[in-house]
């Protein structure tokens, strides 16, 4: 699992752990991932470890936001017994979107997810009003997503 004291961890409220982060930085010190969740407008080629693309253009929406709720609700499951990252080129718009998501698939209304991921994750995560609004809006577990 990861330490819940390193930069970009967070705590979903099921309390299991999820590792939001910059693809641009170099890979942070410890433990790799064992699935990583990949937001970005082309492919970024393979990683070492299991991971899901979802093509999601810089400051946007992602492409497919049926193949996103797949892939969250894919990486929901694992992280209550593996490490899941997920991480776009800055760390901030596309990840604190996909954070916010995540945080209301975990049971957690969509207005207050934004603040839960602003709060303990990056007071600049969800960098656009569409962003910020895909997030409050996203379906809840057991929707048709």
């Amino acid at each position: 699992m990861w330490d819940q004291h390193n930069p970009g961890v967070l705590r979903l409220p099921s309390g299991n752990l999820v590792r939001g982060r910059a693809l641009r930085d170099s890979m942070p010190d410890g433990p790799l991932p064992d699935f990583g969740v990949y937001l970005q407008g082309k492919d970024p080629g393979d990683f070492d470890w299991d991971s899901r693309w979802v093509r999601w253009p810089d400051f946007w929406l992602p492409s497919d936001t049926e193949k996103l709720g797949t892939v969250l609700r894919e990486a929901l499951r694992r992280c209550a017994t593996e490490r899941v990252e997920i991480a776009c080129t800055g760390g901030v718009g596309r990840t604190g979107t996909a954070l916010a998501c995540l945080v209301v698939l975990d049971g957690m209304p969509g207005s207050a997810a934004v603040d839960y991921v602003r709060r303990n994750y990056s007071h600049r995560a969800m960098e656009t009003p569409w962003q910020k609004r895909f997030a409050k809006t996203f379906v809840r577990p057991g929707s048709l997503l």
